[in-house]
């Protein structure tokens, strides 16, 4: 495990916003949330980009006795950690033995402490993330393993924290491995003896990787996650590694990539934990005067006894905002009054009603001239005596428009109903993996303001579905493959499960050209923070780190999927970045998505500058395709210059002309990363680009092959 100072591969930060439950959908719910105090006056709020809410603080005087955070600011950004206080710490101990051995006798050796490091807090929700223990036992040879044991020790008397036993589940990865929680002789989950081609991306069902419930009885003091290896590893040479984690539910998405190396032990998994105000303490009966230190401070709010027996002391209980109010309950005024008439959605006003705000509530009284409820949506008009002669005609009139607008209404579902079948919605219903939405679940994010690109396949929208933002793809109309080519298509992407390639969650189909929803970057694309007027500064390390993930999604999309995909437009406008700079390949496999003749010529895809010469002559697109453009991105890289197609493309010609002579490309590289100590790295770099430029095609290296030696490239940096 890291210590505190060192970087590690983390999984995306989940932010937890303190608004009222369920409103996270709404477009100004974020903005609401700042406006909100959540820590005592003069207390600092922040650990870098974390917000740190009563009861947790960082100060004397900010923070309630177990809840103090301390934040590191040796590290950009900066992390915040649990204060070692009652013991909250991590416990790494790094021991060697055969399998047969028992690896508990040696805990006592080569053992590590760390602070627990914090991923979020909610004092709304009584709950903070943190990095769990993951414990390994990787091969050193067919019977002997190195163990890292990682146990979570969250206070040994009266500690506020809890590992939630709703929330997190015990996940194990290995060909054959048993995982137990905490010694216990019951095992939690079992990988079995599975075979190769049993396990499945995604899948956590016992063959490579198994998922089990916490144990029935509260989880406090030491979680230690453990691990009972084979006596005779056999794979140890491809597989060496097997884990043990416990993990917050869904976070770990299983790939059958992690049985084959030590993957995982470079990254970290959030776990929930519960915590409550412990220590002799319950909830106040009515009328009965609150304790000094009485932790409900707002006087909007009001007190639950835990359901849970928090480090094994039944008094205990969690603080809640009233109804109608929300933000933090542990401070004086923390539980501000919402004002639901800019929460239409949520709270109903009839448009014939006036929506007025009070403390505790609204109201929604009738227009003038009108009698009625607004909330009940029975806002009536006072009809004057003469009016109601004429309510019979009115009434005619309105039961043909009724008719009228019935019989429109059943042709629109006829025409939809019709789309949906001519695009394949009868195969998509039995896949599993992809969801379909309704054309009004996604007609609203179809507006300008929501518009984030345009390129030559078509337009692409932000926008929330429930609580998660969206990319949704409006392809041009005519492009896509139609029935159930489009759908057997659709299909195999929503099953290309990688941490380095843009999720397909859904689709619409009740529309002319099928609508694609994706998982949303915050970063945006390379080519943005390479080339555009609010480019970001690259450093050494995080270029490498691009390369390598951007290779190793490439790399699976070629060689480890069931039906090998080619991506077609390998560019670095294609190659999104999450908030930490992961990479992720988006548009992949648009050739097969793009209607053309079956054997993809005479319709030449893609754009010129990134294009494979060979291709372009030919029509044929192969993987070595996506080698030529992965070598041009990676020259950008190293290079922060942009390769174009109407100067003769200067870039790789300037870069191929200094490779063949021999020469040192000093002055091509990006200033902010050519140092002296880094210039032997950047030519290995420059020497992997030009093997994929190669015009000879069969001499270019596989997909798999660069993403190996960059990954080579980037753990000898890393040493």
């Amino acid at each position: 495990m890291p210590t505190p100072s060192k970087s590690r591969l983390l999984p995306r930060p989940v932010q937890l916003l303190l608004i009222l439950a369920g409103a996270a959908a709404m477009a100004g719910a974020e903005e609401l949330a700042e406006q909100l105090p959540i820590t005592r006056p003069g207390c600092p709020d922040k650990c870098g980009n974390l917000s740190i809410p009563f009861p947790f603080g960082l100060m004397p005087g900010c923070f309630r006795e177990g809840f103090q955070v301390i934040c590191d600011h040796s590290v950009d950004p900066p992390r915040a950690f649990l204060a070692d206080t009652d013991n909250n710490r991590m416990t790494v101990t790094d021991s060697d033995a055969s399998a047969a051995s028992d690896a508990a006798a040696y805990l006592g050796f080569n053992t590590s402490y760390f602070p627990v490091e914090l991923v979020d807090m909610s004092a709304d929700m009584s709950q903070a993330r943190a990095y769990g223990p993951i414990t390994s036992g990787c091969s050193t040879n067919s019977t002997q393993y190195r163990f890292q044991t990682q146990a979570m020790t969250l206070g040994v008397t009266q500690g506020p924290f809890a590992v939630s036993q709703t929330l997190n589940v015990v996940v194990g990865v290995g060909w054959r491995v048993d995982v137990a929680m905490d010694g216990s002789s019951t095992l939690a989950c079992s990988t079995g003896t599975g075979r190769e081609l049993a396990a499945r991306n995604g899948s956590c069902a016992g063959q490579g990787c198994c998922e089990a419930a916490l144990p029935p009885e509260p989880v406090y003091g030491s979680v230690q996650p453990g691990l009972v290896v084979p006596n005779e590893n056999a794979l140890w040479r491809s597989s060496p590694c097997s884990y043990a984690m416990v993990v917050e539910k869904s976070r770990y998405v299983f790939s059958t990539p992690d049985l084959y190396g030590d993957t995982l032990l470079m990254e970290s998994f959030p776990v929930v934990l519960d915590f409550a105000i412990v220590g002799n303490a319950s909830c106040p009966a009515k009328g009965q005067r609150p304790p000094p230190d009485y932790a409900c401070a707002s006087s909007n709010s009001y007190c639950v006894n835990a359901t849970v027996g928090l480090s094994g002391y039944a008094l205990s209980y969690v603080c809640k905002c009233s109804e109608y109010y929300e933000g933090n309950p542990y401070i004086a005024n923390g539980c501000r009054d919402i004002d639901e008439c800019k929460f239409p959605d949520l709270y109903y006003c009839s448009s014939k009603g006036i929506c007025k705000n009070r403390p505790g509530g609204y109201d929604c009284p009738c227009k003038p001239g009108m009698r009625g409820d607004g909330k009940l949506g029975q806002c009536v008009e006072k009809f004057p005596i003469v009016a109601k002669a004429i309510v019979g005609i009115i009434g005619g009139i309105s039961i043909i428009v009724v008719i009228s607008f019935l019989v429109l209404l059943r042709k629109e579902r006829r025409k939809t109903r019709e789309l949906y079948e001519k695009n394949g919605g009868p195969t998509l219903e039995r896949a599993k993996n992809i969801k379909i939405f309704k054309k009004e679940e996604l007609v609203p994010i179809l507006k300008e303001s929501n518009l984030i690109g345009r390129g030559g396949f078509g337009i692409v929208y932000k926008g929330t579905l429930g609580k998660e933002q969206v990319a949704v793809k409006q392809p041009i109309s005519g492009s896509l493959l139609e029935n159930d080519q489009f759908a057997n298509e659709v299909i195999i992407q929503s099953q290309v499960i990688h941490k380095n390639i843009v999720r397909l969650i859904g689709c619409c189909l009740e529309v002319g050209t099928p609508l694609l929803v994706y998982e949303f970057l915050s970063s945006g694309s390379l080519d943005d923070i390479l080339h555009s007027k609010d480019k970001k500064p690259l450093n050494l390390d995080i270029c490498l780190s691009i390369s390598v993930e951007s290779a190793d999604g490439l790399a699976y999309m070629h060689s480890k999927t069931n039906t090998k995909i080619l991506h077609g437009d390998v560019k670095p406008a294609n190659i999104l970045l999450d908030d930490k700079f992961v990479p992720k390949i988006s548009d992949f496999g648009i050739s097969r998505l793009i209607a053309g003749d079956k054997d993809h010529t005479g319709k030449v895809i893609g754009d010129l500058s990134y294009m494979d010469p060979v291709y372009l002559q030919s029509g044929l697109l192969t993987e070595k395709s996506d080698v030529y453009s992965f070598g041009v991105v990676l020259l950008e890289l190293i290079s922060r210059k942009k390769a174009t197609h109407s100067d003769n493309n200067n870039l790789v010609k300037s870069f191929l002309e200094v490779h063949n002579n021999e020469n040192r490309a000093t002055d091509l590289f990006d200033n902010e990363i050519a140092a002296a100590e880094d210039m032997e790295l950047l030519q290995n770099l420059t020497g992997m680009a030009v093997e994929c430029l190669n015009l000879d095609v069969d001499q270019r290296p596989a997909m798999a092959d660069i993403a190996h030696r960059l990954l080579i490239l980037n753990k000898s940096r890393r040493w």
